[in-house]
């Protein structure tokens, strides 16, 4: 499937970038050091979402957040993604600014991600700066620090779609998968990093003492890695803007059996229309034409500007085998938040036998936060090797295929947690969280993969059937990535919402990681049965 096609009155709209009166032109081949350089954004993504993951329990409790909000925090940025991210797809598809379609976006969401880092980690300090009254203090801590945190979960999970959709628009099939291995080793590289970062003890350090705490040092990091990560994705690969090609076919002319440039997509051939808008006939090389057929008025609506109704219509009508990707994904990524949101706290109880409701000076609380420190350890070897199994992926691909690959990558997972809930043992446990980065690695690069196949084979069934006609379906690769990504939110929902009640029933959290390991061997066999594979 191609890009989406915009239309408004009876000018067609087309994308320099992806769409053409041909259907689908191959975009030039970038260079590794460009595809490194758009894999940044994931670098910084995941670094803040490490310090995130290893600071945010220790912030709430510091301001004193009430134990009846934590399930407000962390469910309302899902909630809304899920409900937000197919709108966004569609609007960056039809989006028309001068700097591209996803750029935009991308830049706007990295800015709230850094607000909501410096609301979270510098709120408290700001406000006990400013505010004298305890109580009024003690309200104004807890909402920016929720606010704060809200912000950074929705645009850290919203800016995948978008990043993913913008090198979707501008590399050619090869490279596409190229650039999604890039995009999961340095997320591995990323999430190390911070986790790093995170276990060191900085308020005995210069530099904490300099910076008055803990969570400012991180910040200041965080922040650090965020703006220059981003400035260097955002400068890796120009993106060409949606653009009228009424107003610029009539002037260009490309010679008969010139080479077509991505970058000179819409030069090659011209499209023309009747006054009354609806006999549509395209210019061929060599003086042919071939009429194309006309589109129905509610595609027509939808290219304008895609409404909620037709967006739902897009969705709902969207191929059979999208929708099984999409349930692959959500049960992948139910498995694995599942497992990495309780692993900590799994280590501290199970694996140290320690206590984190006696008190403080005990040694079962001490057990406890030793086994939690231990799982960061645990946390950063899944990052690591999420990163080196991300470089095996592209010699593996070659003999095992796609289908392998996923289904290896949930097998291995769901054993790896069904060992560690049955055998709960220090070493044995750091020895499993490689598989982990396995299930990380996974995720992040074979679904996007399929998605790409799935593209290239609608691209070249409408380039045999009708070169040139419009895209008929109202979506765009925005919308199909949107709605995969959203699979990560409505896991985050699930998980948010339902294994609380589960630990709650069966008083233990090896509960947790039993449920991922079932749950993670279920999508084995979905991925092996439901989910298509393009030869």
């Amino acid at each position: 499937m191609s890009g989406s096609n915009g239309q408004t009155d009876t000018h067609p709209y087309q994308s320099l970038a992806e769409d053409c009166p041909f259907g689908s032109v191959e975009q030039p081949k970038r260079s590794t050091g460009r595809l490194i350089m758009h894999s940044m954004a994931m670098f910084g993504r995941e670094f803040c979402y490490a310090v995130e993951a290893a600071y945010v329990t220790p912030v709430l409790l510091s301001v004193g957040l009430p134990k009846s909000l934590y399930s407000m925090v962390w469910l309302l940025s899902p909630t809304l993604g899920f409900l937000l991210q197919p709108v966004v797809g569609s609007v960056s598809d039809h989006c028309r600014a001068r700097w591209g379609r996803r750029r935009p976006y991308i830049l706007t969401l990295s800015v709230m991600m850094l607000l909501g880092m410096a609301l979270y980690l510098n709120g408290d300090a700001v406000v006990s700066a400013l505010v004298a009254n305890p109580r009024r203090k003690l309200v104004w801590a807890i909402s920016i620090t929720m606010i704060g945190v809200v912000l950074f979960d929705f645009s850290a999970d919203f800016i995948d779609g978008p990043i993913k959709a913008y090198l979707f628009d501008i590399c050619s099939h090869q490279d596409k998968e190229k650039g999604l291995h890039y995009h999961a080793l340095f997320t591995g590289f990323g999430g190390a990093l911070g986790y790093l970062l995170g276990a060191i003890d900085w308020r005995h350090l210069e530099l904490g003492r300099l910076l008055g705490t803990e969570f400012q040092v991180m910040f200041f990091f965080s922040a650090l890695v965020l703006i220059l990560s981003f400035i260097v994705h955002l400068c890796s690969i120009p993106e060409a803007p949606l653009r009228d090609s009424a107003e610029d076919l009539p002037s260009q002319q490309v010679p008969q059996g010139s080479p077509v440039s991505a970058d000179l997509m819409h030069e090659y051939g011209s499209i023309e229309r009747v006054k009354d808008g609806v006999d549509t006939e395209l210019a061929m090389p060599g003086g042919q034409t071939k009429q194309v057929p006309e589109q129905p008025n509610w595609v027509q609506k939808s290219q304008r500007a895609m409404s909620m109704k037709s967006l739902l219509r897009a969705l709902v009508n969207m191929p059979s085998h999208y929708r099984c990707l999409c349930i692959s994904h959500l049960i992948g990524w139910t498995a694995f938040l599942s497992n990495m949101l309780f692993f900590t706290d799994f280590m501290g109880q199970i694996v140290y036998h320690g206590d984190p409701y006696s008190s403080h000076n005990s040694t079962e609380f001490l057990m406890y936060e030793r086994g939690v420190e231990v799982g960061c350890w645990g946390l950063c070897i899944n990052s690591l090797f999420s990163s080196l199994y991300s470089y095996l992926q592209k010699a593996l691909v070659s003999y095992i295929g796609l289908k392998g690959l996923y289904f290896l990558g949930y097998l291995l997972f769901g054993l790896g947690t069904g060992f560690i809930g049955l055998f709960p043992n220090v070493y044995s446990t750091l020895i499993l969280c490689s598989m982990f980065g396995v299930m990380s690695s996974t995720l992040y690069t074979v679904p996007f993969n399929l998605i790409a196949e799935y593209h290239r084979e609608e691209e070249k069934e409408k380039q045999q059937e009708a070169p040139g006609a419009p895209d008929i379906t109202g979506r765009g690769k925005g919308v199909d990535c949107a709605a995969l990504t959203c699979m990560v939110q409505l896991a985050q929902i699930l998980v948010g919402g339902g294994l609380g009640f589960l630990v709650n029933v069966a008083g233990s959290v090896v509960v947790v990681v039993i449920t991922a390991s079932a749950v993670a061997l279920i999508g084995c066999c979905f991925v092996a049965l439901f989910v298509r594979y393009v030869d």
